[in-house]
C-alpha cells in the first residue's frame, strides 16, 4: 500500500544537459544605477521600467516577452550612459575651448589698446 502522493513518470534530468534557450537578463541593476546616478532626461527611469517588466515576464515564464523588454531595457540604458558621460565631456571641451579662445582674444585686445595709446603719443612729438 503506497500513500505517498502521485509520483511523474519522467525521468531525472541528465547532469550536465542545459536548457535550449537561456532565460534573458534583466539588466535591473544597471538600471537603478543609470535611475539613481546618471538620469539623462529620465531615460534611466524609462529603463528601470523596462528591467522591471523584463524581470516580470521572466519570473511568469513568458521568455518572448521577457526578451522583448530586456531588448527596451539595454536601449534605454546604454542612451542614459551615453547621456551621461558623452554630454559633460563635450560640456567640459566646450568650457575649455572657450577659455582659450577668450585668453588669446584678451591678448589680443590688450595688444591693440597699447598700440593706440602708444601710438597717439607718437604723433604729438
Amino acid at each position: 500500500m503506497d500513500s505517498s502522493y502521485p509520483r511523474e513518470e519522467r525521468p531525472p534530468p541528465k547532469r550536465g544537459s542545459r536548457p535550449a534557450d537561456p532565460a534573458p537578463r534583466d539588466h535591473l541593476v544597471w538600471a537603478i544605477f543609470n535611475t539613481l546616478y546618471m538620469n539623462f532626461c529620465c531615460l534611466g527611469f524609462v529603463a528601470l521600467v523596462f528591467a522591471v517588466k523584463a524581470r516580470d515576464r521572466k519570473v511568469s515564464g513568458d521568455v518572448e516577452a521577457a526578451r522583448h523588454f530586456s531588448s527596451k531595457a539595454r536601449c534605454y540604458n546604454a542612451l542614459a550612459t551615453a547621456g551621461s558621460v558623452v554630454l559633460p565631456l563635450l560640456l567640459g571641451a566646450l568650457i575649455v575651448t572657450g577659455v582659450i579662445h577668450l585668453s588669446k582674444l584678451a591678448q589680443e585686445s590688450v595688444g591693440f589698446f597699447t598700440y593706440q595709446f602708444s601710438g597717439s603719443d607718437d604723433e604729438d612729438q
